[in-house]
């Protein structure tokens, strides 16, 4: 027979919610949550799917954070299994959506009808935000749900958001924070003519190439106890169109930093504006912040899941802020403690992506003493 963490991530498998469809994955979050007494509110925007369920009135309030979308699975061709039909295979349960991040949805549920069942009438009160915009650029999921929340005073103390953040152990990484990330769309400006007649044009591709020796190089900080340092990345360049003998007109450059909270975004952007007027370009720029550097340092929340980690699985946790954005960095604005305590996370996004059953009971266990800690 099937324990009930593995019934309820194979159900949630077995809905293709590919982002930012949710594919039915939150009704049945919510009608368990509804039957153990949480209040319900789904905040949908665009067409996105959201809910915020709580249940108590008193005291502090911990959060349960995570997405029911996922990435494309690919081509099913190269899966051992199909990925929208899970399927056990030596523990292991396969298919999309597994690790990243449905296991770990159904491990808190789990964790939360076992804590409510053996404490009822706790004090504090749990809450729950889940969203179906985490994969894309996630504008109209966790951000639109805490700008309602903030708007209308909701205190968020401690969250919990459910992203794989184990490398090699169950417990052996938590997330405590996250770089910062902004992109620069630049177009340097030049004058379009024949390549055979370049004293009547005005070559942007080299005009630029001194200005992007100078972006790479550049040193933006030294990183501190808590972040590495901020790395600038080239992403994408593209100029002319296709043919040997035109000088092109204009040249695009995209380029991204990963920063920490020893900057801020506005500096970057004026440290930009600054080398492309020294440089002497013409140019069109626009930015795209994707989220401000966060950061928990040691606290309750942390304090509790080192502590539960170390009771659970004799497991030392190191704690770290590497790895891309995750939605942590729009639940951090609300003033609560955020981490990311989560499945192993070595096959996300990937063919054959899968969970350890084992891990996944563990990881209900170690949400659940996180509850007792911070709650009772």
């Amino acid at each position: 027979m099937e324990c009930p963490i593995t019934k309820l991530t194979k159900a949630l498998i077995a809905r293709p919610s590919i982002s930012p469809d949710d594919h039915g994955c939150q009704s049945i979050l919510i009608e368990r949550l509804e039957k153990i007494g949480f209040t319900i509110e789904r905040m949908p925007f665009g067409h996105t799917k959201n809910f915020w369920a709580h249940r108590g009135k008193n005291g502090k309030t911990l959060v349960f954070a995570g997405h029911t979308d996922v990435v494309p699975s690919g081509d099913y061709m190269q899966w051992s299994t199909f990925p929208f039909i899970p399927k056990i295979i030596n523990q292991y349960i396969y298919g999309r959506g597994a690790a990243d991040m449905k296991g770990a949805i159904a491990a808190m549920i789990i964790a939360v009808e076992n804590f409510v069942k053996k404490h009822p009438a706790h004090y504090n009160r749990l809450a729950f935000l889940i969203t179906s915009d985490e994969e894309t650029k996630g504008t109209y999921g966790t951000r639109k749900v805490v700008e309602s929340l903030i708007n209308r005073r909701e205190t968020l103390n401690y969250c919990l958001v459910g992203e794989p953040s184990s490398q090699l152990k169950l417990g052996d990484i938590i997330k405590t924070g996250r770089r910062g990330s902004i992109t620069a769309n630049l177009i340097i400006l030049g004058t379009q003519g024949h390549v055979a007649y370049p004293a009547l044009a005005d070559n942007p591709v080299h005009r630029a190439t001194n200005f992007l020796h100078d972006l790479i190089k550049k040193k933006w900080d030294q990183g501190n106890d808590f972040f590495p340092e901020t790395s600038m990345q080239i992403t994408n360049i593209h100029a002319g169109i296709g043919v040997n003998n035109i000088i092109p007109g204009k040249i695009f450059v995209q380029f991204n930093f990963r920063f920490s909270n020893d900057l801020t975004d506005i500096l970057i952007r004026d440290t930009i504006k600054n080398m492309l007027s020294y440089h002497q370009l013409k140019y069109e720029i626009k930015w795209e912040l994707s989220g401000q550097p966060f950061l928990t340092c040691h606290g309750n929340l942390v304090n509790s899941a080192v502590q539960s980690i170390q009771e659970l699985t004799n497991q030392k946790t190191k704690l770290c802020t590497s790895g891309g954005t995750s939605d942590g960095r729009f639940i951090a604005q609300t003033g609560a403690e955020v981490i990311e305590l989560g499945p192993i996370n070595a096959t996300i996004h990937k063919v054959d992506e899968c969970v350890s059953i084992n891990d996944l009971k563990q990881l209900s266990l170690i949400y659940q003493r996180i509850m007792e800690l911070l709650l009772l």
